[in-house]
């Protein structure tokens, strides 16, 4: 099977590189879970010169308890383990002080903001794509494989990213950051199965201990989800009490932190006993109000972005019509797309519930599978 759909001309490896197999190295980030392992084990598989690498990114005691998450002391021994099994060298690096300085910290300010951040893709941009591809250029690696579900293409204007073959396992919100220069030394092998059974049917068939490991399923800081707990851990004191207000700032109840509340959130609210449901439709962490209103209140037509990475052809200029995911669980929904002095500004052409600044809105082709980029959410009206 094709390892990577790079569309290789005669003459290229599976991974588009102009070397043997055998003389080509690349490394392999090893979260510990299937995914990479697959990944790594079919690169050795066909005689690529694999190294794994496992980033240790926080309390590595503290962790082995912990279902679940990835890059956790459990995680990092089955990543071991299976080097071991296929053959290949496999190393652990601490970067636990680089990722409290370039995800944790900005994870807890945000949302002491009442924004909500998504701190995979920060990972993903500031940790695995910067910090660990470094790595593996200083490893003398041709390229970097991950286990990541998000085709990469060579395109005529050069490398290209694509939505995976299986809409349930696209990670494309999530790697929108990832730039044209970081692509050309990225490889994701498996962007191109039909479904996460064939990964788990390839694990089986190479023999791995991993092979039936859960899926990693909260953010991997974040223990059972509970985000509150997390930053107040790391920010004593952050969790102030403050009003309840509805869009008119009439106080309608208490809360003991906006850190506790999400944009577009109905239950828990403790403001039971209205004429209609309320949701939260903003957080003032300023005022240290969670301003609650009617479900029509949550929708936007108008988004403004900053930091916005460009992965189209050309220039990014010009209002375009694109398609747009405000969320990691929605699907893509036209709208025009023009650049604005900082970042550019989304119209929806049908409004969206619950777009809240901190999310990350990525933009696709009209048509196809192409991934164009995207930028942070900033505001929403």
């Amino acid at each position: 099977m094709p390892l990577d759909p790079v569309l290789a001309p005669v003459g290229l490896n599976s991974l588009g590189l102009p070397k043997p197999v055998a003389e080509t190295r690349v490394v392999v980030a090893m979260s510990g879970g299937v995914d990479s392992s697959v990944v790594a084990a079919m690169l050795a598989e066909e005689g690529y010169d694999v190294v794994g690498v496992t980033l240790q990114l926080y309390d590595h005691g503290a962790a082995l308890a912990r279902k679940g998450a990835c890059c956790a002391g459990r995680d990092i021994h089955d990543a071991r383990r299976v080097a071991e099994a296929m053959g290949f060298p496999h190393y652990v690096l601490d970067y636990e002080t680089v990722f409290r300085q370039s995800v944790i910290d900005e994870f807890a300010d945000s949302y002491l903001a009442g924004a909500t951040p998504v701190p995979c893709i920060r990972c993903n941009e500031r940790v695995k794509f910067r910090d660990l591809l470094g790595v593996a250029k200083d490893l003398d690696a041709d390229c970097m494989a991950t286990g990541h579900y998000i085709r990469r293409f060579a395109g005529p204007h050069g490398p290209e990213l694509h939505r995976a073959a299986d809409p349930a396992r696209d990670q494309s919100y999530f790697l929108f950051s990832t730039t044209t220069e970081q692509l050309s030394y990225l490889r994701f092998p498996l962007g191109g199965l039909g479904s996460k059974a064939e990964t788990r049917a390839l694990a089986a068939r190479y023999g791995l201990p991993v092979a039936d490991k859960p899926d990693s399923q909260d953010i991997c800081f974040v223990p059972s989800g509970n985000y509150a707990a997390v930053i107040e851990k790391l920010r004593p004191g952050a969790a102030e009490p403050g009003d309840i207000v509805d869009h008119e700032g009439r106080v309608l109840g208490r809360h003991d932190g906006v850190l506790r509340y999400t944009v577009g959130q109905r239950r828990g609210l403790g403001i039971g006993g209205l004429e209609e449901p309320l949701f939260v439709v903003r957080l003032d962490a300023d005022r240290r109000q969670v301003v609650v209103g009617p479900r029509e209140l949550l929708l936007s037509r108008t988004v403004a972005l900053r930091e916005v990475n460009w992965l189209g052809d050309g220039a990014f200029e010009g209002e375009q019509e694109v398609l747009v995911r405000v969320r990691s669980t929605r699907q893509p929904v036209p709208a025009l797309l023009r650049p604005v002095p900082g970042g550019a500004e989304v119209t929806l052409l049908s409004p969206e519930e619950g777009v809240a600044p901190g999310q990350a809105c990525v933009f696709y082709a009209p048509e196809g599978s192409r991934v164009l980029g995207g930028g942070w959410i900033a505001r929403a009206a």
